[in-house]
């Protein structure tokens, strides 16, 4: 896959949708076109090195200009793009590079595993449908050599089994394709951003809730002397309902806070969240007596 290393004329339009069924993008920009565009169709699974991308030498937002609502210097990072459909991997490069990012992508499930090993990254988003080993398993894999670092599956798959099967692997958050470059970035900032906020004094680094500890600065919950490791959203969701402890916080509030993006309709991102943490939580999760639902509204953390 040949390398792409100039970003375009025009900032990616954040309404631009990537991985439909669409063919191949155009060379001009969303923005400079004023289409929406539709990027990742019947492509052929990339093929060839590692492709690494530097913000430094191309993007106008690594030199402090570009669009508005870009993270600050010491918020961009680097991500590692595993993703083998090379029009995907060319849409999100330029939309990230725009934004300030550096982008790694790897073409297969082992080269990306490989890459975090090897070199690290500040943030992933792994396709689920790859040319060698699956999305499940290279999130496994990297799990197991980072617990922390934040991982973004992006999936055609839109059965919620199949999205809560990526949350148990290890996953923080999930994107259905086709997908809104928009949302995508929303996400991509949040949790970037959550990275780098500062615990509060008032906050205590330890939590009990019924007969389990939850270490925050760990990202652990230990049950009956059994510890397990807590993604990023699953620390940031009881923070949440640890700090609003009794009362009932709103999804909408929720996704706005840990998210950082506007709930819509058929956003079922918290309730598999919620499912996650009462199977790790909970004597009986399907009884739960901790984290309860409000019907109709959201959910209350009861310790």
């Amino acid at each position: 896959m040949a390398e792409r290393k100039n970003v375009p004329s025009s900032a990616p339009s954040s309404s631009s949708s990537i991985g439909s069924s669409a063919g191949p993008a155009n060379t001009a920009s969303p923005a400079s076109t004023g289409q929406r565009s539709e990027v990742g169709g019947a492509a052929s699974p990339a093929s060839g090195p590692l492709s690494t991308t530097s913000p430094s030498s191309a993007s106008p937002a690594a030199s402090g200009s570009g669009a508005s609502g870009s993270l600050s210097a010491a918020a961009r990072g680097r991500i590692l793009l595993v993703e083998d459909e090379p029009d995907i991997v060319r849409g999100l490069t330029d939309v990230l590079e725009f934004e300030g990012f550096e982008v790694v992508a790897a073409p297969d499930g082992r080269t990306g595993v490989r890459e975090m090993v090897e070199h690290g990254a500040d943030l992933v988003i792994l396709d689920l449908m790859l040319p060698d080993i699956n999305g499940y398993q290279v999130c496994e894999q990297i799990r197991a050599k980072n617990q922390l670092v934040p991982i973004i599956i992006l999936t055609a798959r839109g059965q919620e089994l199949d999205k809560i099967r990526g949350l148990e692997a290890g996953a923080d958050d999930y994107v259905t394709k086709p997908f809104s470059v928009g949302e995508l970035l929303a996400r991509i900032k949040a949790i970037l951003r959550r990275l780098q906020r500062v615990q509060p004094a008032s906050q205590p680094d330890v939590l009990t809730i019924g007969s389990c500890e939850i270490d925050f600065k760990k990202h652990t919950l230990t049950k009956n002397r059994k510890t397990q490791t807590l993604t990023f959203y699953e620390v940031e969701l009881l923070k949440l309902m640890s700090e609003r402890e009794g009362q009932p916080v709103s999804r909408d509030e929720i996704l706005d806070k840990i998210w950082g993006i506007e709930a819509y309709p058929s956003n079922r991102t918290v309730d598999n969240f919620v499912v996650k943490l009462r199977k790790k939580l909970e004597d009986n999760q399907h009884h739960p007596r901790h984290i309860l639902t409000v019907y109709g509204f959201g959910y209350k953390l009861v310790p």
